[in-house]
């Protein structure tokens, strides 16, 4: 497999060579593929991946491309990477073309992210000013250190503050927050990532009504 992996690798890098600078490092097992210091694909088991962004993530789920799935810990989690079809591998035009769409997605939401790197937390998606106080509380000052942290992280400290279980609507709120969606219109596969989440947690909390 290691074999057939670096194989597709040098195939990708003549490929999306038109896209620029093509670097490429071990990643996940694989190899990552970047190019303007943004990392759009991943080639694992002789197969290519594309990653998606929170915008283009819905392009690649139309065009019934496989999602990648990781095994952690005992569980399934669904990654934003999408496998390049057999079909679509007969068309090096059709690889190039999802490739440079990938890697312009990535590139945006490093602009976003960079643009709200330091903006105020009730300025993002499902966080109110009360929200953003208490996310003050647990040293959480900004949309910049939200992200760094993490949603699953700071919905932690944010229990612990307040010593009970504050509920899966809020994990869900802070995770969109981070990705720039409104709770009820999460990603489907951030959806079920969470969901495992929090019922692995709940063991870890005790009810305050008992």
């Amino acid at each position: 497999m290691i074999n057939q992996s670096k194989k597709r690798v040098l195939e990708c890098m003549a490929i999306f060579a038109p896209l620029g600078k093509i670097r490429t490092r071990t990643q996940f097992g694989g190899f990552s593929l970047s190019a303007d210091g943004a990392m759009f694909a991943l080639v694992s088991d002789g197969d290519l991946y594309l990653r998606a962004s929170a915008e283009t993530e819905a392009h690649f789920s139309r065009k019934k491309m496989e999602r990648l799935i990781y095994r952690k810990r005992g569980m399934d989690v669904k990654l934003r990477y999408f496998k390049v079809n057999p079909a679509q591998w007969e068309d090096p035009d059709v690889v190039r073309k999802l490739g440079k769409y990938s890697l312009k997605g990535m590139l945006r939401e490093i602009e976003v992210r960079k643009c709200n790197e330091a903006g105020r937390l009730k300025d993002l998606p499902n966080l109110s000013l009360a929200l953003e106080r208490l996310l003050w509380q647990v040293g959480i000052a900004n949309s910049g250190e939200l992200r760094t942290q993490g949603a699953c992280k700071t919905y932690l400290k944010l229990c612990a503050m307040k010593k009970k279980n504050l509920g899966l609507s809020l994990l869900m709120a802070l995770e969109g927050a981070i990705l720039g969606f409104h709770e009820a219109a999460l990603p489907m596969a951030s959806r079920e990532t969470l969901t495992h989440w929090f019922n692995h947690q709940q063991e870890q909390f005790t009810d305050p009504m008992h």
